[in-house]
């Protein structure tokens, strides 16, 4: 029997991939809704593989996703659609806090159909400023005021709030910096790697101290889609990232080495909101649940830089 899978944001960078990783199973059909404000039809799945189709819609819509979700009758839904990217969100706050009705629509939706499980991308940003290091998923506050942390954390508030009254289950990712081919390039790994390619200067907000950690595409599809496959985390929530910290003016540093690069490094202006220090998952429940070593920062870049779909996005 078919399994019917929506992904809305499914032409952004993580959705994408998951996008392409659950289509090798040929029980799975898979949705993609993306209205492309962020996302990118070059991200879509093989055009070989027939069992996934692609709408443009927003999933803010409730005409728009309503139609959609009436229509196929899905069995499970990921839903990573969302305003992403510190700069944009901070410039865009009002379309920010309209992600709150593509929650709310597709909680509502699913909870009045034949949706068995909903999986929702949260973010690190939640945390805010960390009061400790690492962040844990059940002791550590969620105290940022931005915007995109804001509706992150009512998100998930929505999500544990439709189980509680009417037991539609879920499971939250929080997903710290996740980079990989698909990655668009506003956002630091692919936009220094870009920079050093070229062999344009690469500019850092700041003074290039704050710290963060790096998780490849791969070890965070592997994860959520073993915590899909097997039934894990339910009802709950897990930190999906790499644990090890390194900061920005040592990763642009790394960037420039591992590409032989002339660039030069340039230190701007710090944001003004949004820019934490430090970030670091405790990600002991995910190394649980993939069991295997993740892939380092070093070895990130070099996947990256023989990648012939990224190196295609950057000429």
């Amino acid at each position: 029997m078919t399994i019917k899978i929506l992904i809305t944001g499914g032409a952004g960078n993580i959705g994408s991939a998951l996008a392409q990783r659950l289509i090798e199973n040929p029980l799975y059909f898979v949705v993609i809704v993306d209205n492309l404000s962020t996302g990118s039809k070059t991200k879509l799945p093989d055009e070989k593989k027939e069992n996934w189709k692609f709408i443009n819609a927003n999933v803010n819509s409730l005409k728009e996703i309503a139609s959609i979700m009436q229509s196929y009758n899905f069995d499970y839904v990921f839903h990573y659609a969302a305003v992403v990217g510190v700069q944009r969100t901070q410039e865009n706050p009002i379309d920010v806090l309209n992600d709150i009705d593509g929650i709310k629509n597709i909680l509502m939706l699913s909870k009045n159909s034949s949706v068995k499980h909903v999986y929702y991308a949260s973010s690190s940003e939640v945390y805010g400023e960390p009061v400790e290091l690492p962040q844990n998923e059940h002791s550590t506050p969620l105290n940022s005021r931005v915007p995109y942390a804001v509706v992150k954390n009512v998100g998930e508030c929505f999500f544990r709030s439709y189980w509680q009254k009417y037991q539609l289950p879920f499971t939250i990712f929080r997903f710290f910096n996740t980079y990989g081919p698909n990655q668009s390039t506003d956002f630091v790994v692919s936009k220094f790697l870009k920079a050093a390619l070229k062999h344009e200067d690469i500019t850092i907000y700041g003074d290039g101290n704050q710290s963060r950690t790096f998780t490849y595409i791969t070890d965070n599809i592997n994860t959520c889609v073993k915590i899909f496959e097997q039934k894990l985390v339910v009802n709950d929530v897990v930190n999906i990232g790499n644990h090890e910290l390194i900061t920005i003016k040592t990763l642009a540093e790394k960037i420039i080495q591992a590409t032989n690069s002339n660039s030069s490094i340039i230190f701007l202006p710090p944001l003004k909101d949004g820019d934490m220090t430090r970030r670091q998952p405790d990600n002991t429940l995910m190394l649980q649940i993939l069991n295997t070593p993740l892939i380092n920062i070093n070895d990130g870049i070099k996947m990256m830089m023989q990648n012939q779909l990224f190196l295609n996005s950057i000429k």
